[in-house]
């Protein structure tokens, strides 16, 4: 049953990402993106991992909507159409080539002898409560030995929507020159 429910996401993955490239208007593409950002975390919670669901959802879906919805109210809101370029589309196949066979050496999914099921799980779930203090230690993980790791994601989100916000007021100081 679970891998229906796999196929099915990724189906729905495939067609929510299909939309997005094929809309013209720019409304529709950000609901596509919350839609596409929530089958995401609905994929994190069927792999076990509702922590990284829970801020796919919070971030992707909720506040990465709300400022594309932002954007699109101060801009226009269809796509203006642009031109092939053959050497941009060789930079992309290029680095998808390369991406796919980086991760073909890698163990694959589940795999009892993976490095991580091997030596740092196993570490983490014996000496993890001695080590931090915590008792959950999904909370010890993220808190405590990937505290350095999670404030890094948390400045990082926050640079982007200031930086989102610098070139929206920005374009909204140059439409108000322009007006004068």
């Amino acid at each position: 049953m679970s891998e229906i429910l796999d196929y099915v996401l990724l189906l729905l993955l495939a067609a929510t990402a299909i939309g997005i490239v094929r809309l013209r208007g720019l409304i529709a593409v950000v609901m596509l993106s919350g839609i596409y950002s929530l089958l995401v975390a609905s994929l994190f919670i069927v792999l076990d991992a509702p922590d990284v669901a829970l801020t796919e959802a919070a971030v992707g879906a909720g506040a990465a909507t709300i400022l594309m919805l932002g954007t699109v109210a101060l801009t226009t809101r269809e796509e203006k159409r642009a031109r092939f370029r053959p050497v941009s589309f060789l930079v992309v196949v290029v680095t998808g080539l390369m991406l796919i066979y980086g991760t073909s050496s890698l163990p694959p999914f589940g795999a009892e002898d993976a490095p991580a099921q091997v030596h740092v799980g196993p570490r983490y779930l014996t000496e993890g409560y001695e080590q931090t203090g915590v008792p959950n230690i999904v909370t010890a993980v993220l808190a405590s030995y990937r505290g350095f790791d999670t404030l890094g994601e948390v400045v990082v989100i926050l640079s982007a929507g200031v930086g989102v916000l610098m070139l929206l007021a920005g374009r909204r100081r140059a439409q108000g020159e322009k007006g004068q």
